[in-house]
């Protein structure tokens, strides 16, 4: 048995996804959520990468493969590739890649708290900066 790194970046530039080697599930981390995907405003992120990593990279998975995202804001551990390519609002339903982008551009979501000491801390494997 083995897992495949997928590279899905547009969330951030580092973005990976790992596949079972079955693929009878999927870790996206960020770059799809349930129903949703991550923000594409900073850390090198880019609705155009997004879209086509997971056009590529995600939604040519079997619609029965299991996603299990980084994280959900409503409790949920679970979707697939199928009900994902079918409803979710930002990336299925057949939505384009500049429908999406429109989607992304348009968000309007508040300034992470900490990104300013987080993305540095992130770039040094966690290593605060010593003063």
């Amino acid at each position: 048995r083995f897992i495949e790194a997928r590279s899905t970046p547009g969330h951030t530039e580092g973005c990976l996804s790992y596949v079972a080697d079955d693929e009878s599930f999927v870790l996206t981390g960020d770059a799809m959520l349930i129903m949703g995907c991550g923000r594409t405003d900073f850390q090198g992120g880019s609705a155009d990468t997004l879209y086509d990593s997971v056009h590529t990279q995600l939604f040519t998975l079997p619609g029965s493969t299991v996603v299990y995202p980084a994280h959900d804001y409503k409790s949920r551990t679970h979707s697939t590739i199928g009900e994902e390519k079918e409803k979710n609002p930002r990336l299925g339903g057949g939505k384009t890649k500049s429908e999406f982008v429109e989607i992304m551009n348009n968000l309007n979501l508040s300034y992470p708290k900490h990104i300013d000491r987080a993305v540095p801390a992130n770039m040094r494997c966690g290593i605060p900066d010593v003063e």
